[in-house]
């Protein structure tokens, strides 16, 4: 089964429209990076019922197994860091 890795973000208020980004540029970059992420889909939420959350992806892995190869990856990582620096994050994983 296919594993959905979602994450949201809640952006600190001393972060500027750039910055955001910056951070939604690099994170398109995952696939790329890491070569068994099957698909990513990322956006800023457009409605108020997100709880303050501005920023939403989900990442597709190929199976259970892979999400921790995923969150431990060096990539990962390094995208990772400078965000959760950022942002208040909060995740879930599904199968589907």
């Amino acid at each position: 089964m296919t594993v959905q890795h979602m994450v949201w973000c809640k952006f600190k208020d001393d972060i500027g429209p750039e910055r955001i980004a910056e951070h939604v540029a690099k994170l398109k970059t995952l696939p790329a990076g890491i070569d068994f992420v099957q698909k990513i889909e990322i956006g800023e939420n457009f409605t108020d019922r997100a709880k303050g959350f501005n920023v939403g992806l989900i990442v597709s892995l190929p199976d259970r197994e892979s999400l921790p190869r995923y969150l431990e990856h060096p990539y990962h990582v390094e995208v990772a860091t400078p965000l959760k620096e950022d942002a208040e994050l909060m995740a879930m994983d599904i199968e589907v």
